[in-house]
């Protein structure tokens, strides 16, 4: 068990799958950016695509996504509005795609059908690797039969399911109300039509709930035995987030109770065989995460912890982020905006930030000290080296030189130790807790 420490887990920290971190945007950086980042792209260079799905059938309130309610129509316009960015995208870009990932929101907000068109014209327009990877965050709520057999049929590999909490009172208190009848046939449907390789999403920290909810929640999934899983920990930032005022700070557990949460998921799923992924993802041995982290391969981008980006990541749908060497681009969050941009035949970039040479630098040390627990400071950043000391005084890591290391103590305090390498300022109000 690491060591808790109140202090440390109380301040706030950036996610850090970006840096600069979204904290620094702005309007000054745009769609001719974007439009510039698209064509430096060499042909044939390995790219990712991420598609997002800013809908729900139902908006859950601990959620921090670009989200609303979904409505037939604007539905419809989505699709028209996506199918068109997609062909403007990819008239710009000639690099080759190696990995498609869906989020949301819900991207099964779209029925199965619209979602097999959407990468139907994915494999239309873009240079699709052989072997590209096409996962899809789920709502196991709105999987309807035979869902599994067209996502499959349309080249999807993988899902994640938003599993979150098997505890009904939990569930009452987040406004999601699911089963686990109704997880364990969304796994039954998409193993039997082909789709093996199956996340799930936990989260801990939740209002009302306890270690023995997180302790009950973790030993149900593992009957499930899904290949990856990701333990968040929930940010609870109602003065951002609206939806989130409907959860009472009352409710919410404590940052010792936090802590506990996030050690028990530790201990649970490695006795379980699940290698540990840095600081909130465990995985199965033969999980492709897994084998990056082993290999020392594994990166850190907007979608979390991944396998590989390529040369650049490139979002699409409204609020969907975009990131080039050099270059972090936003898409336009208002939704009539991004569809009045992409309808007319425009890139719909808003916000952004321009990445300098440190910036650069400084992401890297970030990533490798979140994905791989050490780093080699270069001499431009030993600035950064005594602000660590106090960390090492703690056990929380090691120093050697201009070597760092976590130690199984520090891992829980990842973010706020490599937020020792962050030269931005931010605004404690827009980032969780440490642990």
């Amino acid at each position: 068990m690491a060591t808790f420490h109140p202090d440390l887990a109380a301040l706030p920290v950036p996610r850090y799958t970006s840096y600069p971190t979204a904290a620094q945007f702005h309007e000054g950086v745009g769609a001719a950016d974007q439009a510039r980042a698209l064509v430096a792209i060499p042909a044939g260079a390995p790219v990712s695509l991420y598609l997002h799905v800013p809908f729900c059938r139902q908006i859950c309130w601990y959620c921090g996504c670009n989200t609303g309610v979904a409505a037939g129509d604007r539905l419809r316009r989505y699709e028209k509005a996506l199918l068109a960015e997609i062909a403007t995208v990819s008239g710009r870009m000639k690099g080759r795609v190696i990995s498609v990932q869906f989020g949301g929101g819900s991207p099964n907000a779209l029925a199965a059908p619209v979602l097999a068109r959407i990468i139907a014209a994915l494999r239309g327009h873009f240079d699709m690797a052989d072997m590209c990877e096409i996962a899809m965050e789920l709502d196991p709520r709105a999987i309807q039969p035979g869902d599994a057999a067209v996502l499959a049929a349309a080249g999807v590999n993988r899902i994640s399911l938003g599993v979150q909490t098997f505890a009904p009172h939990v569930q009452k208190l987040i406004n999601r109300l699911q089963s686990f009848d109704t997880i364990m046939s969304a796994v039954e449907q998409f193993r039997a039509a082909g789709i093996s390789a199956i996340n799930f999403d936990l989260m801990y920290g939740l209002p009302g709930q306890s270690v023995v909810d997180l302790t009950e929640t973790i030993e149900q999934a593992l009957l499930l035995r899904p290949d990856r899983v990701a333990v968040f920990g929930y940010a609870h930032m109602p003065s951002a987030i609206a939806r989130q005022r409907m959860i009472s700070d009352l409710d919410l557990p404590g940052l010792a109770a936090r802590f506990a949460m996030s050690t028990v998921a530790h201990r649970l799923f490695t006795a379980a065989g699940y290698a540990a992924i840095g600081f909130d993802h465990f995985a199965k041995p033969h999980d492709s995460l897994a084998q990056a982290a082993a290999s020392g391969e594994m990166i850190r981008n907007f979608q979390g912890y991944a396998t590989q980006a390529g040369v650049a990541l490139i979002g699409l749908g409204a609020t969907a982020i975009s990131q080039f060497p050099g270059l972090i681009v936003q898409n336009e969050k208002h939704l009539g905006q991004w569809e009045a941009a992409v309808n007319g035949g425009r890139l719909a970039g808003g916000r952004g930030v321009a990445v300098t040479d440190d910036d650069a630098q400084r992401s890297d040390m970030i990533a490798r000290l979140l994905c791989d627990g050490r780093v080699d400071v270069p001499e431009p950043m030993v600035d950064a080296l005594p602000s660590l000391a106090k960390h090492a005084a703690r056990g929380l890591v090691q120093l050697h030189g201009r070597h760092v290391a976590l130690t199984p103590d520090g891992w829980p305090y990842a973010r706020l130790i490599a937020s020792a390498f962050d030269a931005h300022q931010h605004a404690a109000r827009r980032h969780s807790t440490s642990v």
